[in-house]
């Protein structure tokens, strides 16, 4: 070998070191302790701004109910293309429905109001006197049963 091929040779060798030692791994580990308190005015953070917690609790409400709007909306649209693609016939019908389902509802609340109309008054009654208080034990057991009341005093 000649002094220059001996030359390059040194000058990779020392390459190939400085390019293991800046590929070895370094770490760094700070232990003083991290001060509570600094001088330094409080930075925004990335992401949502600091808000009150009744606003936080708004805009997750409000993002809830956007999220639960999604599925009402796509039902809309696919009932609302359906409704392009049928006969008058069909959307006849289905215009019809609404009031179907709506008369036999109708006619029942009418019916729980004529029946509460018509049912008796409610009566109290007070009494100013002594009242009888016997307790009444009754037994009734088996298929076919026999009552026997006794009366305890």
């Amino acid at each position: 070998m000649d002094a220059r091929q001996t030359a390059v040779n040194d000058q990779a060798h020392a390459f190939l070191a400085d390019v293991e030692s800046a590929m070895a791994p370094t770490s760094y580990r700070d232990d003083s302790p991290v001060p509570t308190v600094g001088t330094a005015p409080p930075v925004p953070q990335p992401g949502r701004p600091p808000m009150s917690q009744r606003a936080t609790d708004a805009s997750a409400l409000m993002l809830s109910a956007s999220v639960a709007s999604v599925p009402i909306g796509g039902m809309t649209s696919l009932v609302l293309y359906t409704i392009g693609h049928t006969d008058p016939t069909s959307l006849a019908i289905a215009a019809s429905a609404p009031a179907a389902l709506a008369v036999p509802i109708l006619a029942l609340a009418l019916l729980v109001k004529r029946a509460k109309a018509a049912a008796p008054d409610v009566h109290h009654h007070h009494y100013n006197a002594p009242v009888d208080q016997r307790t009444v034990n009754a037994d009734a057991r088996g298929v076919w049963a026999k009552n026997q009341v006794r009366e305890i005093r």
